[in-house]
């Protein structure tokens, strides 16, 4: 019997989406609708997967879960890489192993191309041919002149797909590098038409907002616990056991602002300030993916008068109208 596509394997399959900028207040209605819906949260924040890094990345403690089974927190040393392929493939055994427990996936989180690659289910491996010559020639340079210069050669080819691939993620990079000397086309071009793919899910998708200079205040109380809570003695354990400045974790909000302190360049109060700029600033750039989503449901705050009562029984009335939810 022939396997069934992708497609086909999740046709009408219920998923949930709940995201927004950092620091809007996922965590707590994601739990409070885990638990109303029956559903199991699947973490889409591309940090929260690396062990060690807890203050940093406001990741939810296992006490706090309130017996709500979370996936994807946790399973990656600080020295190891993670792109999108690699989430992509850990979610969709995920979300399998949820329906099997009769239980509905719930993707939470604020990195909008994870999200965006499971939703649609985008094809992230090009079928072109693999050119070894020329990768090895990119890896050589990448070891001479650094991972940085790499990045900016592809930006001079793509200018799309450098913004969506971080500089220490090399192996993406140097295929999308590789796709376009090897066909002529953009690799951003080729995501692109992937994601104009219908969602084989039922699905809703949230994206929860508020005032921005709410959210800014937010964030930077956010940032001061997190110095309370003892970030600094965070980023000092995890630099101190994987010493690596150009790994995807070191290059997270919240701990790469620790090397000009180190270096003698910045006080601890310099760190900490440019930490809520940073913070900010990704706020800023989550909210812009988002708005470029389509069938996407906005929670704004201030519409439901900042009472996230009101704004939970809201999803559950536009879960039940999906059939997503049955009330039972």
């Amino acid at each position: 019997m022939a396997e069934l596509s992708v497609f086909e394997k999740y046709k009408d399959k219920p998923l949930v989406i709940l995201t927004g900028p950092t620091a809007v207040g996922k965590t707590d209605l994601s739990l409070k609708l885990a638990k109303e819906i029956g559903a199991e949260i699947i973490s889409a924040d591309s940090m929260q997967v690396y062990k060690m890094m807890d203050v940093g990345t406001a990741k939810i403690l296992p006490h706090e879960m309130q017996g709500v089974r979370h996936h994807l927190i946790d399973y990656l040393e600080p020295d190891q890489d993670l792109n999108v392929a690699d989430f992509k493939e850990k979610v969709f055994e995920t979300i399998d192993q949820i329906y099997s427990r009769g239980h509905i996936p719930m993707i939470v989180g604020g990195t909008g191309f994870y999200i965006q690659a499971i939703l649609y289910c985008i094809d992230l491996d090009d079928d072109s041919p693999a050119n070894d010559k020329l990768r090895s020639e990119l890896m050589k340079y990448a070891s001479e002149y650094g991972n940085e210069a790499l990045h900016e050669k592809l930006k001079l080819i793509d200018q799309k797909a450098a913004q969506s691939i971080h500089p220490n993620n090399l192996k993406r990079v140097i295929r999308a590098i590789e796709y376009y000397e090897t066909t002529g086309k953009l690799i951003s071009e080729h995501n692109e038409e992937q994601s104009q793919h219908q969602s084989p899910f039922n699905y809703s998708y949230f994206v929860l907002d508020m005032p921005r200079e709410e959210l800014y205040k937010r964030i930077n109380l956010r940032v001061n616990l997190m110095r309370k809570n003892g970030l600094t003695e965070e980023f000092e354990r995890v630099y101190a056991k994987y010493p690596r400045r150009d790994s995807t974790a070191m290059q997270a909000i919240g701990y790469k602002e620790f090397f000009p302190y180190l270096d003698g360049e910045m006080s601890l109060d310099e760190v900490y300030e440019q930490i809520k700029q940073d913070s900010r600033h990704l706020a800023k750039r989550q909210l812009t993916w988002f708005r470029r989503e389509r069938d996407v449901t906005w929670l704004e705050l201030d519409q439901f008068d900042n009472d996230r009562d009101k704004v939970f029984k809201y999803i559950i009335e536009c879960l039940e109208k999906k059939g997503i939810y049955d009330g039972n």
